[in-house]
């Protein structure tokens, strides 16, 4: 018994190192499917795949046109929190329809703590969002050239940068 529990514990960490690995090497988690994990790991693994998703399921729209209220229903338009909106429901997460609400949503992240999948908010009060793909870079939407990404860590973005949220 004593044997079967050390190979567990060293199985898991082999197992969780090769996780790591994966999402460092090819920025998605690789489980393999007969594996057995701690709840962190899982979470970890969950949290990073779902952000991916949510990340790619926003570059997807990249250059659509900003239209400022525009409806949840449709992915021929965006504006800001419509986009976190959509891709945020490929992942199952429901956010609500403004970047205000969106920004009471979830947990309070610092700037210097903001990992791909959070989301960034902007103006006081707050009424821009995007979301934080890595690398200090954004995707959101606000008038031309659409749906795009940029950089919050100069210029206009640092400057009014407010607070982020991790839903995931």
């Amino acid at each position: 018994m004593n044997f079967i529990l050390r190979k567990n514990t060293l199985t898991n960490k082999i197992a969780a190192a090769t996780v790591a690995l994966s999402i460092a090497v090819t920025g998605v988690a690789v489980l393999p499917a007969s594996q057995s994990f701690g709840t962190t790991e899982i979470h970890a693994a969950s949290a990073t795949s779902k952000a991916n998703t949510a990340i790619s399921a926003a570059r997807a729209q990249l250059g659509k046109p900003y239209k400022f209220g525009a409806s949840t229903s449709t992915t021929r338009m965006f504006d800001c929190s419509s986009l976190m909106k959509y891709a945020f429901n490929k992942v199952g997460i429901n956010l609500p329809r403004t970047s205000k609400a969106q920004s009471k949503a979830g947990k309070y992240v610092s700037k210097s703590n903001l990992k791909p999948g959070d989301l960034v908010f902007f103006y006081s009060p707050i009424s821009h969002v995007g979301l934080y793909i890595g690398g200090g870079k954004v995707v959101h939407t606000y008038g031309d050239p659409g749906v795009t990404i940029d950089t919050i860590n100069s210029g206009w973005w640092s400057k009014n940068y407010t607070t982020a949220r991790r839903v995931l």
